[in-house]
């Protein structure tokens, strides 16, 4: 993990150098830079490696799926949307730039991301085409946006399960699923492996934000970088709030397990996914 970690955080920075206009390109960096556990991108190359492609071939892909991810956190945490003042214990983004600043910086990163896989990919052009489908699915209006337009919809609103599913699918599995089937794809994985990395992306991703829900409740500022307890003073839809803590815990463990079996029934050895799985397990 933490090799892996090291080679896309050398990427990250070798393929976003600093260029004219400066403040646009600081802002990028500021936040692509500032550290975290890089899940997205790990996945992304361990997919393709156990169906037996080239990690070196899903680097630019990898790379520009956390540039997406990265762009989600800067808008969710401006004014308009959660408003949070820090994230990953550093100023977040338009406290330390301007709010004009980190809106144009979220989307720049976007469409960096898709440049950056046509232009850096060693790959045949239909396979870049549907990699390019799976960063657009997960970037876009069916993707984290409708996510996070339906979780400041429900905001004080009565707790529903089924829109507390589309919030979990869309704000954070489809990036999962994004990321899994892009690495898969680029490996030349058949449809069933890809559907396997779809259901894996979907569970894994579902596990995750319940326990991001669980740490809103239990952790603290110095544990998670981040301003804790925000969710349930907002009367954000969440799995505790709807479920509490103790559901919450048990389903986190149902769905790594179910996570276990996908792998499993698809012959799938990953050391990599395996503490995936565990680290979202013993954080609770």
């Amino acid at each position: 993990m933490k090799e892996l970690i090291d080679l896309v955080n050398k990427k990250l920075d070798e393929y976003l150098p600093v260029s004219y206009p400066e403040e646009i390109f600081e802002s990028m960096r500021y936040s692509l830079l500032a550290g975290g556990k890089r899940l997205r991108p790990i996945m992304c190359l361990e997919a393709c490696r156990v169906f037996g492609g080239e990690m070196e071939k899903a680097l630019p892909t990898a790379c520009a799926f956390e540039m997406l991810h990265t762009q989600s956190l800067i808008h969710d945490d401006l004014p308009c949307m959660d408003n949070d003042d820090y994230r990953r214990g550093k100023l977040t983004n338009h406290k330390k730039f301007s709010e004009s600043t980190a809106v144009l910086a979220g989307d720049a990163l976007i469409s960096y991301g898709t440049q950056l896989i046509i232009d850096k990919s060693d790959l045949p052009a239909e396979v870049i085409v549907k990699v390019l489908r799976e960063h657009a699915i997960a970037a876009g209006a069916y993707g984290i946006i409708a996510g996070q337009v339906v979780d400041i919809a429900m905001e004080g609103k009565p707790y529903d399960a089924k829109i507390l599913e589309y919030i979990h699918t869309h704000k954070t599995a489809d990036l999962f699923k994004g990321v899994l089937k892009a690495g898969a794809i680029i490996a030349g994985a058949n449809e069933e492996q890809l559907k396997a990395m779809d259901d894996f992306g979907q569970v894994l991703g579902f596990a995750f934000q319940i326990c991001d829900d669980i740490l809103d409740e239990t952790s603290t500022f110095e544990e998670m970088g981040k301003t804790m307890g925000k969710d349930k003073e907002e009367g954000k839809l969440t799995y505790t709030a709807l479920f509490g803590l103790e559901k919450a815990k048990c389903e986190l463990n149902c769905l790594l397990d179910k996570a276990y079996d996908i792998l499993k029934k698809q012959n799938i050895e990953s050391e990599i996914f395996n503490s995936i799985i565990n680290s979202i397990r013993e954080k609770v």
